[in-house]
């Protein structure tokens, strides 16, 4: 029996959850925030200050310290907003108590709350009773923030550069840690020890001797193996990870990080068989390095929670993942791109991502990152992009320089969407002597690179009616593969009632489970792989490819022993399910045999 609700809304490019707090905590709903742009987030607050009629004080970059303290802003500004209108919905009188009901019938009808408030109103309970009721029982949606780890780059002042502190993402964990939230902080993108190490700086990260800690860490992982060493690393420093967040390495939106042919069922099972012991193993180190730190150390273990996303799409998937592995939340990420109440998305792109089929939605190379990233074909950005090329005018001016990581050309960092990189990369180009295809070929991988940085929040500036020095137009989006399935533009109440089973927003009758699809994403990323070799492989890639195909060969084997034991769960779709798997393990010997042939013959 729950209290609150059970999935969570997770962080969707830098401005289209970036007030999705304010629409959603006083619901109960917690969601991420990315806090990567501090121009935006400064633009946003002053659209915020002038809706309220708030008084607004501008934070420049002429301002010592200036992107923790346009952070820290915003992130007080949000927590007084939606602090605001939760009172307002416990507050609520009689003739004005339908928000009340409508927070609470949003709950999972297995939600205590939901059941408490209708005992309460069916025993004439006075209004002034439910309202003291209220407000001691109802509570609001996490104001959680992330940080991509990498994203760190180097800042200058009058060409002098300035010390680690004032790195990118060293800035933004300054700004939320010095901000008056009580929430978590998700660290995404892999490993930062040096970002990981001045965590210590800040005091709201450390428990107190009853367990609580002000400012959780969560790491978003996509193995067990990560986690424990994550874990360890920063227990080794007296900090705890509160939650390791799992996510598919390719089933996901945004940037896509996938694994060595893992797929998420064994992952999610090895954490549930693992979890006590990753608890007791990282907690006594934790405990030791308080100790050396002469700091306070908790009376008992310290709360672990474990949460996934990444392609969950119905009822029954969210509810098995959460009683079959333990999970304490499921992540519903690219549905809420139609959900207007939720998300900020402008009405082109929502239009375009509601008519999206399958083979609309690809991995591209089209981050300056150099990861694949998920889009959506035809959206604005890319067409914006694609004129710019076809006048010989290829990149972006680059005005953020968030996405700023490489150093091929000077010290000073530039992003390979840059107008400066790509057109240094093309005077290279025309030097060699090489075929027309080639030439082709190699211009293509230069000029694909996009300006995220300005297209993932265009359509917050858009919508708000920002008046920015260098407005954005063009609107780059990040769904993932799951959202073929849905079509239709949705209320906060419709998305809530399909994720706890209510009614079926899925119209697609051919949605695979997400299991089978995340396993089919896979397969064709290792096809990828080796058609990526030209048929000349050396032994250091026959044995990734073959060890990657192994991991996922263990993976078919775990799912047709799940499966087969799920008769009640699956019903008709069982037979479905378990011959996909049976092609699918048929394949993968296929490319096994492939895989060693090619070695034979190079």
């Amino acid at each position: 029996m729950h209290t609150k609700h059970t999935f969570h809304i997770p962080v969707m490019g830098t401005g289209f959850t970036l007030d999705t707090p304010l629409k959603v905590s006083p619901y109960g709903m917690d969601s991420v925030v990315s806090i990567v742009d501090d121009v935006l987030i400064e633009n946003l607050r002053k659209t915020y200050c002038e809706k309220f009629e708030l008084p607004y004080q501008a934070i420049t970059n002429k301002i010592e310290d200036f992107r923790a303290k346009r952070i820290t802003s915003y992130l007080n500004l949000l927590q007084e907003l939606a602090e605001k209108k939760f009172k307002q919905i416990k507050d609520s009188t009689l003739e004005t108590g339908q928000e009340i009901k409508t927070y609470l019938n949003m709950l999972p009808d297995t939600s205590v709350l939901k059941e408490k408030f209708a005992e309460l109103t069916s025993q004439n309970t006075t209004w002034n009773e439910i309202r003291n009721w209220a407000d001691q029982h109802l509570t609001m949606g996490s104001i959680d923030v992330n940080i991509m780890t990498k994203l760190d780059k180097v800042n200058y002042k009058e060409g002098e550069q300035l010390s680690n502190e004032y790195n990118d993402a060293h800035a933004a964990l300054r700004g939320f840690a010095q901000s008056n939230l009580e929430s978590s902080v998700i660290l995404s993108a892999g490993m930062n020890p040096r970002l990981y190490s001045y965590m210590e700086n800040f005091d709201d990260f450390y428990p107190d001797e009853k367990g609580y800690i002000k400012k959780k860490i969560v790491i978003k992982v996509s193995d067990y193996r990560s986690a424990l060493i994550q874990g360890k690393f920063l227990a080794k420093k007296g900090l705890w990870v509160s939650e390791y967040r799992i996510e598919s390495g390719l089933n996901c939106g945004g940037h896509a990080f996938a694994t060595d042919g893992y797929l998420m069922g064994p992952i999610l099972q090895e954490f549930k068989d693992n979890r006590q012991d990753l608890i007791e193993t990282v907690f006594d180190i934790l405990q030791s390095a308080l100790a050396d730190r002469h700091k306070i150390q908790p009376k008992k273990k310290l709360e672990l929670k474990i949460t996934a996303q990444g392609g969950v799409g119905t009822k029954d998937e969210h509810q098995f993942l959460i009683e079959h592995y333990g999970l304490d939340s499921v992540g519903w990420g690219s549905p809420f791109l139609l959900v207007p109440e939720a998300t900020t998305v402008d009405e082109g792109t929502m239009c375009k991502l509601a008519q999206a089929t399958e083979k609309d939605l690809y991995l591209s190379n089209i981050s300056p990152l150099g990861v694949p990233f998920n889009n959506l074909r035809g959206n604005s950005k890319d067409l914006e992009k694609d004129k710019k090329i076809l006048s010989g005018r290829p990149g972006s001016p680059c005005p953020k320089e968030f996405l700023a990581l490489n150093n091929e050309y000077s010290d000073k960092t530039m992003c390979t969407a840059s107008r400066q990189y790509q057109r240094n990369k093309i005077k290279e180009l025309d030097t060699e002597d090489i075929s027309p295809d080639v030439y082709k070929s190699r211009f293509q991988k230069i000029v694909e690179k996009s300006c995220l940085c300005m297209g993932l929040g265009a359509a917050t500036e858009q919508i708000h009616g920002m008046q920015t020095e260098r407005p954005a137009k063009g609107v780059a989006v990040c769904p993932g593969p799951n959202m073929a399935y849905f079509s239709k533009i949705m209320s906060l109440k419709e998305i809530t009632d399909h994720i706890y089973g209510r009614i079926d927003i899925i119209s697609h009758t051919a949605r695979p489970h997400m299991f089978l699809k995340e396993l089919k994403l896979y397969a064709e990323h290792l096809k990828a792989k080796i058609e990526e070799t030209q048929g000349d492989l050396n032994k250091r890639q026959e044995k990734y490819l073959l060890s990657f195909t192994e991991n996922m060969k263990e993976g078919v084997n775990y799912y047709q022993q799940l499966f087969s034991k799920m008769k009640d769960k699956l019903d008709s779709s069982k037979t479905s399910i378990m011959n996909d798997l049976q092609s699918h393990m048929m394949y993968l010997d296929y490319l096994e045999i492939k895989i060693k042939k090619l070695t034979q013959v190079s």
